[in-house]
């Protein structure tokens, strides 16, 4: 995708330089940099990839005896309104 961004004169040319240097293009240098931004703040890919570091982290959720108290008392409610709007 192409974008357009702004940045300080000074590190533009520092990013020329780097990436002459490097034999890589503008471009690239950028996507490579953002990637290496973006795993260093630890920021997962999808919302799916953050509940599996949580629930490694922490365990499976819903186990827990208060937990399955509230889910079966959540159950009841339901049945019981789904029973009064028939």
């Amino acid at each position: 995708m192409k974008t357009a961004i702004s940045i300080p004169d000074e590190l533009f040319h520092e990013v020329e330089q780097c990436s002459r240097r490097l034999r890589v293009s503008r471009s690239r240098l950028f996507a490579d940099a953002a990637r290496e931004y973006l795993a260093r703040r630890g920021r997962p890919a999808d919302a799916t990839e953050a509940w599996n570091k949580a629930i490694d982290a922490a365990g499976q959720p819903g186990d827990a005896g208060a937990a399955v108290a509230l889910r079966r008392r959540s159950e009841a409610v339901l049945r019981t309104s789904v029973a009064r709007r028939r």
